[in-house]
């Protein structure tokens, strides 16, 4: 008998609302493991020395180089559009047939190109990488590489069930997965600490690689996946998702790239700069991830499928409606993230944190507009066209390298040069996009939108305010401990959020009404007891 299949996307509607509550609330707790994680490394490993972080830091670049630059362009963007379409016509053989030809295509090329990070992983990390490291931790950062270095093809697989799952309205197993990767990480961390130490975190992210597949696995339950080992090249649908790869990942890589040329230069500044801006780094991209990625996932299915139905009118009201709520949640967490940077620094690196602290307020900036990219970006995805971001994509991160070469020289700003060219080159890319879009859509700045977005910018004022004010109240000392850090962090985020949500009501704001009205509906709704 076969399993139940699950309504078609074309038979009902996509709760973005719904999805992006679950998707934020496990992004949330998945962040709070990725904190524990980068300051239990951080804690039990020294950021200078032979069995330094920056191995650590370094051995990841070229992985994550060529899962983003091969796989992740075809993950959703280029992707599920095309499944999308095929949802809307009812086509379930369509779905299983494109899905298996691309996930055997690109298992084929991570395979390949596995192998040539186990073989080459010292001379990759030597001569591109990170140049300045000491022998030792050459040898720890190629140890770790090799054990890792099948982790794309894991997550490729891993991306490609997710992609479906998402076009189906199944959030839920691709939010979890990632929490096991960052559990068997911290696993690692007591059990070879004492033993093969570094190298062993290596294990733990290959184990947790493994571990995020089968969760994935698992959400295929009821779908009814059909896998077949063959590559239908002549599927025209194939075709197109190849011929919008390029763009996209040519896009993924240069970001990518831009990672790598960063730790390149950061291993030229010093002992330890490779650990401080990686860590100041992974604050800045929690937000992005919580904010920026959770609400943009689960949004795009909602954003394919008006497409789908011929309804470029909903698909706009949808984007601005989504855009605008992006701006009001961002708004008050990059203020809190500004002025709380040093709370924050302290919580992921108790030693050294006041170099993280400036990098990270240099990066606010950045986190901002990534989150604003992430939606925008996906206004061009969504019409099948990779090839736009791609082209402001290679103008910005030339200017990207640009940029960290000539800030980041000693007698420029140095380390913290990288964090200002970030947060120039996140700016300008997203008014370069913004600024095409116009031009295909000139409905897109109507009175309403840009009547919401000045009322928020007003409300964000104040909550500026209230946030300084919230850190000299409560400020941060040396003898605060991690139980005391958390408390104050917690007094200056509810205060500087509680007075923008307040200040939104008063201003007539839209997005703050979900709130209020679960709030009513919380304390005035009776309870229902059963009695039996």
């Amino acid at each position: 008998m076969n399993p139940q299949i699950p309504e078609t996307p074309n038979k009902r509607r996509i709760n973005v609302g719904s999805a992006a509550v679950l998707l934020i609330v496990i992004s949330l707790f998945s962040q709070a493991l990725g904190f524990l994680r980068v300051t239990l490394i951080n804690g039990k490993f020294p950021a200078v020395g032979p069995n330094s972080t920056d191995a650590y830091f370094a051995a990841f670049s070229i992985p994550d180089f060529f899962f983003f630059t091969i796989a992740a362009g075809a993950l959703g963007v280029a992707f599920m559009p095309v499944l999308s379409d095929h949802l809307h016509k009812n086509d379930r053989k369509g779905v299983w047939e494109l899905s298996t030809s691309l996930l055997n295509l690109l298992a084929i090329l991570m395979a390949i190109v596995g192998v040539i990070m186990f073989v080459f992983a010292k001379q990759l990390i030597d001569h591109i990488v990170a140049p300045n490291l000491s022998p030792e931790q050459l040898n720890h950062a190629a140890n770790i590489m090799r054990i890792i270095s099948f982790n794309p093809l894991l997550f490729t697989i891993s991306g490609i069930l997710t992609s479906v799952q998402q076009t189906m309205g199944r959030f839920f197993f691709f939010a979890i997965a990632p929490l096991f990767y960052n559990l068997s990480i911290i696993l690692s961390i007591y059990i070879f600490e004492n033993n093969i130490g570094l190298v062993g975190l290596g294990i733990g992210a290959a184990f947790g690689a493994i571990l995020q597949l089968a969760i994935v696995f698992a959400g295929n339950f009821r779908l009814n996946f059909r896998y077949r080992p063959s590559i239908n090249w002549h599927n025209p649908d194939f075709r197109l998702v190849l011929r919008n790869l390029p763009a996209r990942s040519i896009d993924q890589g240069m970001d990518q790239m831009s990672n790598i040329v960063e730790t390149h230069i950061a291993s030229s500044i010093g002992r330890g700069a490779i650990s401080y801006y990686a860590n100041a780094f992974t604050l800045s991209t929690a937000p992005i991830l919580l904010i920026g990625t959770a609400i943009s996932t689960a949004a795009f299915p909602r954003l394919n499928q008006r497409l789908s139905q011929g309804r470029p009118d909903l698909f706009r009201k949808d984007f601005l409606q989504i855009l605008r709520v992006m701006v009001w949640i961002s708004a008050p967490l990059v203020i809190v993230c500004f002025f709380a940077r040093g709370y924050l620094a302290r919580l992921i690196f108790f030693n050294a944190n006041n170099q993280i602290a400036e990098i990270f307020g240099f990066l606010t900036v950045a986190i901002f507009f990534r989150i604003i990219y992430s939606l925008v970006s996906r206004w061009f995805y969504a019409q099948k066209d990779t090839k736009t971001p791609l082209y402001v994509s290679i103008f910005a991160i030339a200017l990207n390298v640009f940029l960290a070469y000539r800030l980041s020289r000693p007698d420029s700003y140095g380390l913290n040069g990288l964090a200002i060219a970030q947060s120039v080159v996140a700016a300008v890319e997203v008014f370069l996009l913004w600024s095409v879009m116009l031009t295909r859509d000139r409905k897109l700045l109507d009175k309403t939108f840009i009547s919401g977005l000045w009322r928020i910018l007003s409300v964000s004022g104040f909550s500026v305010i209230t946030g300084g004010l919230a850190v000299s109240f409560y400020p941060l000392t040396v003898s605060d401990g991690a139980i005391t850090l958390v408390l104050k962090l917690a007094l200056i985020t509810a205060v500087t959020f509680g007075t923008h949500i307040l200040l939104s009501s008063l201003f007539g704001l839209e997005e703050v009404q979900p709130f209020f009205k679960r709030l009513r509906r919380l304390a005035f709704n009776p309870l229902k007891i059963n009695m039996q």
